[in-house]
């Protein structure tokens, strides 16, 4: 995709009721093959990382990269773009500030992504969902038979009471979590 042909910077996917994608899947870096099963390898094959543009995010991003080219795995990186419960009663305006936070959140990670994938050798999927974190994480988790899941940290007080998103991956999860700082 060209900057500037007018085309969505979601890229293609599968549109919502308001035109806007739902979902994104993009390829970087060198092809992935698990090739055949070998005895006494016991690192995970895929991880998947929730990747956002905070600290936290950031740095589990990196740290998923590193551990994706030391084990020589596929590295899954997925956004997900979770609107406030409060945009369904929000202003247009508010909802579009919302949507080109977003995107702009996005097209900061697709850069960063396909510059890093070809200097580490590591091959990247990224997918961008929309809804809220922890059950995207989850069913995108099942979805690439990931062998481990890295998150971020939360930075919200508010989490310490109802649970952070790596607190219930955690609680809920069939695959390890590392939770970074």
């Amino acid at each position: 995709m060209s900057e500037g042909d007018g085309r969505d910077p979601l890229g293609p996917g599968v549109p919502d009721i308001m035109g806007r994608v739902e979902q994104l899947v993009e390829e970087y870096g060198p092809s992935w093959d698990p090739g055949p099963y070998e005895r006494g390898t016991d690192g995970p094959r895929v991880i998947l990382v929730g990747a956002d543009t905070s600290p936290t995010g950031l740095r589990a991003t990196s740290y998923a990269g590193g551990l994706a080219r030391r084990q020589r795995a596929r590295l899954v990186v997925v956004y997900v773009a979770a609107p406030t419960v409060w945009t369904g009663l929000a202003a247009a305006a508010v909802v579009d500030v919302q949507q080109q936070t977003f995107e702009e959140e996005i097209e900061q990670l697709r850069a960063e992504l396909r510059d890093r994938a070809a200097d580490l050798q590591v091959p990247v999927t990224f997918v961008v969902r929309r809804g809220e974190t922890f059950p995207e994480l989850r069913q995108a988790a099942q979805e690439v038979n990931a062998d481990m899941v890295v998150v971020g940290a939360s930075e919200q007080g508010g989490h310490r009471l109802v649970g952070s998103v790596g607190n219930r991956l955690v609680r809920a999860a069939t695959w390890p979590v590392v939770v970074v700082p």
